[in-house]
């Protein structure tokens, strides 16, 4: 299998699992930080620590785990918060587009930064973004569409719950997409 679709599976996979445990906050107890914030940073927390578990194999070398954290905890949460602020000041729609775009852009630049490059950050980057914003957006149409038609038999709160872990698994599968395909394609000559 060619390397860089290999690293892409790898982080989809990965970090859709990552995604749908960080998910579960929202669908199955959104109130147990005590606001719309603390559900946020709980659910950040998740995907900080779940993450290098998951995806720590996608880098080359010795001490992946190690590095991974050193290279994905300030990434995310540079990206967490951009996208939070855009998400909080601007709203709506205008607010997930710009988070999307400052948040990937950030992360990309931490993650190819760390790993010492001197070219190839563009095609990474824009792809990161675009398959994390697809994966963002198709998990949102899945939810709306979810929740508009209903599971036959299930309860509101049943379809919800389905809904929201639905959205964490398209989020996470396109951003953990982004994420290998940028480190498959950031190393790929580094094997």
């Amino acid at each position: 299998m060619n390397p860089i679709l290999r690293s892409t599976l790898h982080g989809s996979l990965g970090f859709a699992a990552v995604s749908v445990a960080a998910y579960s906050i929202w669908a199955f107890a959104p109130r147990i930080a005590g606001s719309e914030i603390g559900m946020y940073a709980l659910i950040a927390l998740v995907y900080l620590g779940g993450a290098g578990l998951a995806l720590c194999g996608l880098l080359h070398g010795e001490n992946k785990l190690g590095r991974f954290y050193r290279m994905f905890l300030p990434a995310f949460f540079g990206y967490a918060l951009l996208w939070s602020l855009a998400w909080f000041l601007i709203k709506g729609r205008p607010g997930e587009w710009v988070g999307a775009a400052a948040g990937t852009l950030f992360f990309a630049f931490v993650a190819w930064n760390s790993l010492g490059l001197a070219r190839g950050f563009w095609i990474a980057a824009l792809m990161l973004f675009v398959l994390h914003t697809a994966g963002y957006f198709i998990g949102g149409k899945w939810m709306y569409g979810i929740l508009a038609s209903g599971i036959e038999g299930w309860a509101k709160p049943q379809v919800a719950i389905v809904a929201k872990l639905g959205w964490g698994l398209f989020h996470g599968l396109g951003f953990g997409a982004g994420i290998g395909f940028a480190l498959g394609w950031w190393q790929r000559s580094s094997k």
